[in-house]
């Protein structure tokens, strides 16, 4: 058990170093790592996948709401625009969990890999969308934001691929729309962290110490390493070449999403 608790934590470091140095969520990283770990540890193969991604989304809680707080202290949080998200992220990403548990983890894992081949062609070219036009309604924010969040439950992350490139988009300045973008993440973290947990509830064959699809320990573990990484990867960002290091980051997070489908397929 305690090696397994050592490389949950050294996933941790890692993930909160990459957090803070890239400005992005650790379910990239960890959703395929803790894959390749649960396999290693000799878990049944048909919940690999589930446990991987309702293990992560519990772990980016903590990080989602330290970087709450900080973009706040800032000023860069529109709330009114996270309030009228908020609901949307909370029924998208909850009703999403029931269509991946409903899933085998074979289709779940090429999602997971296509989406993330996507992120890493968009790390890669570090392009932004040309703002274009005014936010939307609130009906139209609520839409925009299920969708978000029904993504972001398939894959385990807190969004902000998705909505920071959104409120750019919509001529908001993109300090305010990544600020903004962590807020929205915290109902995304929280809705797919409980919706994993109760399409997991009873279900045979899962480990000992979790909940549903979350495995707590490794949740404990990975939070408490990266709360303490993430401030120190956000001081390294004003230091070293970020576009460079992105541009690796993006490659090695394709290698680990097709090796997350060797091991699933």
């Amino acid at each position: 058990m305690l090696e397994w608790l050592l490389g949950f934590m050294a996933l941790g470091a890692v993930t909160g170093l990459v957090a803070g140095l890239f400005g992005i969520g650790g379910g990239g990283l960890m959703v395929p790592v803790l894959t390749l770990l649960f396999a290693a540890q000799g878990l049944p193969e048909a919940h690999l996948v589930h446990l991987a991604l309702g293990t992560s989304m519990a772990a980016i809680v903590p990080t989602a709401v330290a970087s709450l707080r900080a973009h706040h202290g800032h000023k860069a949080v529109l709330w009114p625009v996270v309030a009228r998200m908020a609901p949307g992220v909370l029924v998208g990403t909850f009703a999403a969990t029931f269509l991946a548990a409903w899933l085998t983890p074979k289709p779940l894992a090429i999602f997971f890999s296509v989406f993330m081949a996507y992120v890493a062609l968009q790390m890669i070219l570090n392009r932004r969308p040309e703002p274009s036009r005014q936010l939307p309604g609130r009906p139209g924010l609520v839409g925009v934001a299920s969708g978000i969040g029904g993504v972001s439950a398939l894959v385990a992350i807190g969004g902000g691929t998705l909505t920071v490139p959104f409120l750019t988009w919509c001529n908001v300045r993109l300090p305010v729309a990544i600020g903004t973008s962590a807020a929205v993440g915290l109902p995304i973290a929280v809705a797919g962290a409980i919706g994993y947990m109760v399409n997991g509830w009873g279900v045979p064959g899962l480990p000992a110490h979790t909940l549903g699809y979350v495995y707590w320990p490794a949740v404990l573990a990975i939070a408490s390493m990266s709360y303490l990484t993430a401030p120190v990867g956000a001081r390294l960002a004003h230091r070293l070449p970020v576009t460079w290091l992105k541009r690796l980051f993006a490659l090695l997070l394709v290698g680990l999403a097709i090796e997350m489908l060797r091991t699933v397929i």
